[in-house]
């Protein structure tokens, strides 16, 4: 399995020769307007959407904000088969975003099998405000069991996820310990919840998304970095642009 770090929640996945892209956000700094208020993004991409190349499908975590979908990132969703997202996503955005609703699954490009799972974007009770998320589990005949938290701040979560998949071979955990004034609390993972999640995804690999590129980000590479100091090699940080491999 391939892994390459594009920026903020994006990255491109390829397995059993099929490629994948998480929320794509191509946008350059600056302030990117949500409702009354404002998220400022601070770097942009390491890789422009030209330089992505053709995916099988994209997975969307949600589509309401601008640092998971960006205005760049819609214009890309044009050139893709196939968006997989929330219920709520495929009524705003419309062709070709699909809803994949928990516990469902779709087969994409013959190989891997892609199952929506929950996710909750921020504490108890707030999804009234911070709309509805999804996450995302991957898996097919002989290749690895890949979970794709989104913006997800629950453990309760996480476990859920665990019982019905079982350990997994890699977690994409977007780590960043987002906050807003929107709510009181975190709205993805901090760091040390990042390292709890890993813990009981049993997962032989974790690669943070997330973590960095934004304002609202409460936590960054050096709290990662520091959080999973024991994982050694279990760890993949990567750089933005930089690829990993993963014997898996």
């Amino acid at each position: 399995m391939e892994i390459r770090y594009v920026g903020g929640p994006t990255a491109l996945l390829e397995m059993g020769g099929v490629r994948l892209l998480t929320d794509p956000t191509f946008d350059a700094p600056g302030e990117y307007p949500i409702g009354n208020r404002a998220l400022t993004k601070t770097a942009g991409p390491a890789v422009g959407a030209d330089e992505v190349g053709p995916v099988d499908a994209v997975l969307l975590s949600h589509d309401q904000h601008p640092d998971n979908l960006d205005r760049a990132g819609r214009a890309y969703l044009a050139s893709v088969p196939l968006v997989l997202s929330t219920g709520a996503a495929a009524e705003r955005v419309g062709t070709p975003v699909r809803a994949l609703p928990n516990w469902t699954s779709v087969e994409v490009g013959g190989a891997v099998r892609v199952t929506g799972v929950p996710a909750q974007h921020g504490p108890d009770g707030t999804e009234h405000l911070v709309g509805e998320v999804t996450g995302f589990v991957l898996d097919g005949e002989g290749l690895p069991t890949v979970y794709v938290s989104g913006d997800n701040a629950s453990l309760d979560v996480v476990r859920a996820v665990a019982e019905r998949v079982g350990p997994v071979d890699v977690a994409l955990l977007f780590a960043g310990g987002a906050r807003t004034p929107l709510v009181d609390g975190y709205l993805t993972l901090p760091s040390a919840d990042a390292v709890t999640a890993a813990e009981i995804l049993e997962a032989r690999y974790v690669v943070p998304l997330h973590f960095e590129h934004w304002a609202h980000f409460t936590q960054g590479r050096d709290t990662v970095e520091k959080a999973f100091a024991g994982f050694g090699d279990r760890l993949r940080l990567l750089g933005p642009g930089e690829r990993t491999y993963l014997d898996v």
